[in-house]
């Protein structure tokens, strides 16, 4: 074999969504970037169906969201327990559903904009050695059969459960099996279900039924008299039994191109950060598939720490900045964990006093608007917020929701419009500092700045001046601040002048 070596900025590992989201940011940002991908074809596999609301922003930051939805099916509530209903179409988003789509054409977005961007996609590149010193890290591969040695200021592990980058820094990956035996395929149908996801799950198992849009569905079951090992085919008959018993009726499940045999673990790596490397997306994380949050969590590790690297490579960031990643990303993993880890348990509830006492408190809850609310802020990523000093604005760490903005200053002749929402504000990848007056201390970050004002000049923004990142949420807020106390924020999040 012959040997080459390679250099760049950041060596992102995985080209699943998390690693060609975070590549794509990259990319866009000006910052080289290089995604290793072991498999040396795309895949039609999928596990990931859902597209959550806070996804969708973030999608939305990126001019991505609005292709995507037209690739899918809006779904303005989930059914959980064959009882409890949880509305989504109250939630303060402009995307107040979750949208169903299969997985590969979400990469597909990312993949194109990551590609257009400037980002270098290898495929076919298995990760065999890495070592990391002060000034990077290197990354020891073999394509195409020839032995590759890259080099790169920071990498990033963003290639799944089975993690190589995880393993060969010797992380730990505590956690414990939470469900064995889970059933993929996909078939077709002889009848089309009323609803877009069929759900259910009683004594029997449970079973989700979803359609990818071309005719063909994914059906993901679990049998409670039944076992198969990992990755055996699981016979038709038993899919259809399990498909009767828990959704009422097989729909006529027939043709199955491709299916499978599956465990489910439930597990996070203590730290996301190790010196220059870092993990991302189910490398850092990973859980039952109840409640679709597995693909969006990782989107939304990616957007978290982005940014933070760019900032990093370009010199404009301390190294705390990228120890954020694990303060505020960590948190929100271990929510999911539970989240998903309570949905999952009390699906495949054992004894009949506990699938009563599910059943009890589907209806309880269905009758508590506060608790169906919370569930929907939870299960969308709506409710996420980030750690804030004590002595902070309230805004400060908070989603911050699609502002209709206006632009300080007409825009020049012949140059771009000015952007009418927040999230279009976003697509320049950089902060954005919202005030109903000119901020003149601002001038000396006009190029790593977006500058604009609350359409609504009397509305709760009226004397606040507000610094969003990249990511969405609020960095810094202040009541009629001064010219210095504006300056050291913005030296703090942007960098010297």
């Amino acid at each position: 074999m012959t040997e080459k070596q390679t250099v760049t900025d950041v060596i992102v590992v995985g080209a699943g969504p998390t690693g060609l989201l975070l590549a794509g940011d990259l990319a866009a940002a000006g910052v080289g970037v290089t995604v290793l991908e072991k498999r040396a074809s795309e895949s039609n596999l999928t596990r990931a169906f859902a597209v959550h609301a806070r996804t969708l922003e973030l999608l939305d930051a990126r001019g991505l969201a609005d292709e995507l939805i037209a690739t899918g099916r809006p779904l303005g509530h989930l059914r959980l327990f064959n009882k409890l209903r949880v509305e989504l179409t109250d939630l303060p988003t402009r995307f107040p559903f979750v949208l169903i789509t299969p997985q590969y054409r979400t990469e597909q977005l990312l993949l194109d904009r990551a590609v257009k961007a400037g980002a270098t996609i290898v495929r076919g590149a298995e990760v065999t050695g890495l070592q990391q010193d002060a000034d990077g890290v290197t990354v020891e591969t073999v394509e195409n059969g020839a032995a590759t040695t890259r080099r790169a200021r920071y990498a990033v592990g963003a290639d799944g459960v089975h993690s190589t980058v995880r393993e060969l820094l010797g992380l730990p990956f505590p956690g414990e099996s939470v469900v064995d035996s889970v059933l993929l395929a996909d078939v077709r149908l002889e009848r089309e279900p009323d609803e877009a996801v069929s759900v259910g799950a009683n004594e029997h198992g449970f079973s989700f039924l979803v359609p990818f849009g071309d005719g063909w569905y994914r059906i993901i079951a679990w049998d409670r008299a039944e076992r198969f090992t990992d990755g055996t085919t699981p016979p038709l008959d038993v899919l259809a039994d399990i498909a009767r018993d828990t959704l009422g009726e097989d729909y006529g499940l027939h043709d199955v191109r491709w299916s499978s045999t599956f465990h489910s673990d439930e597990r996070q790596v203590p730290n996301y950060r190790s010196g220059r490397v870092l993990l991302a997306g189910d490398a850092a994380h990973c859980h039952s598939p109840a409640g679709g949050l597995g693909m969006n969590t990782g989107l939304q590790d990616a957007a978290n720490l982005s940014w933070k690297l760019a900032a990093a490579v370009r010199g404009r960031a301390t190294d705390a900045l990228l120890d954020t990643y694990q303060t505020e990303r960590h948190p929100v993993g271990r929510a999911v964990l539970r989240t998903s880890g309570a949905l999952i348990r009390l699906a495949l509830a054992q004894s009949a006093a506990t699938r009563a006492l599910r059943g009890a408190l589907a209806s309880i809850a269905e009758h508590v608007d506060l608790v169906v609310e919370r569930g929907a802020r939870t299960i969308s990523g709506i409710g996420i917020a980030y750690p804030a000093p004590k002595d902070a604005h309230p805004l400060v760490g908070k989603r911050v929701p699609d502002l209709r903005l206006t632009a300080l200053e007409q825009p020049r002749e012949g140059g771009p419009a000015a952007p009418q929402r927040l999230y279009e504000a976003l697509r320049a990848g950089e902060f954005v500092l919202v005030s109903n007056d000119e901020v003149t201390a601002a001038d000396p970050w006009a190029d790593r700045l977006v500058t604009a004002a609350p359409a609504d000049p009397h509305g709760k923004l009226r004397d606040t001046v507000l610094l969003i990142r990249p990511d969405g949420y609020a960095a810094w807020a202040a009541v009629d601040p001064g010219a210095g106390e504006l300056r050291a924020a913005l030296t703090e999040w942007l960098g010297e002048a």
